[in-house]
């Protein structure tokens, strides 16, 4: 039972590593539009891990999110490696900064 919780906390641990690159790699790109997308990829992988331990803790109920990178899911599984994807893409061009025109609607 102790090894059990060991590896929950270190699961846990190494999803707020993540959590924090993505952090990290949203406040490192000079773009706004960068600094949106890596900021709510990573939300949405937060939301995933938290809805998913509240429902098995019994905060929440079972709404039928798997663990993300643990669980098998079809659409949840692709979805978070989209966003991964999305992510990497937003450190590869973190250097470039795109310029905003004021007045222009698109």
């Amino acid at each position: 039972m102790r090894t059990l919780r060991r590896w929950r906390i270190r699961l846990l641990l190494l999803f707020a590593v993540v959590i924090g690159y993505g952090i990290r790699i949203a406040m490192a790109s000079r773009s706004q539009f960068g600094r949106l997308l890596a900021m709510g990829v990573t939300l949405n992988f937060f939301f995933y891990i938290m809805i998913n331990a509240s429902m098995v803790m019994g905060l929440i109920p079972v709404v039928g999110i798997p663990m993300p990178l643990i669980s098998y899911g079809g659409t949840a599984m692709m979805t978070v490696m989209f966003g991964f994807g999305l992510l990497m893409s937003v450190h590869v061009h973190r250097q470039i900064e795109i310029p905003r025109r004021p007045g222009v609607i698109l």
